[in-house]
């Protein structure tokens, strides 16, 4: 991961910004950085890292 990072505004419901809000503080994270890592999280389990190969679109296709 480089470090340029792409600024953009997040428009959230006050009661999802209020939940993340004490998500990070439980982590020790702020909440940009919860959200970065949550976003992270789902990228990895999406593109089958981590050992989980269920987790992407086509493998959800495929079982229904």
């Amino acid at each position: 991961m480089d470090d340029e990072r792409k600024a953009f505004p997040l428009r959230l419901s006050k009661e999802l910004f209020d939940q993340l809000k004490a998500w990070a503080d439980q982590e020790m994270r702020s909440v940009n950085g919860q959200i970065e890592y949550l976003l992270r999280e789902a990228v990895k389990r999406r593109s089958g890292k981590d050992g989980d190969k269920g987790g992407n679109e086509e493998s959800a296709k495929k079982g229904r």
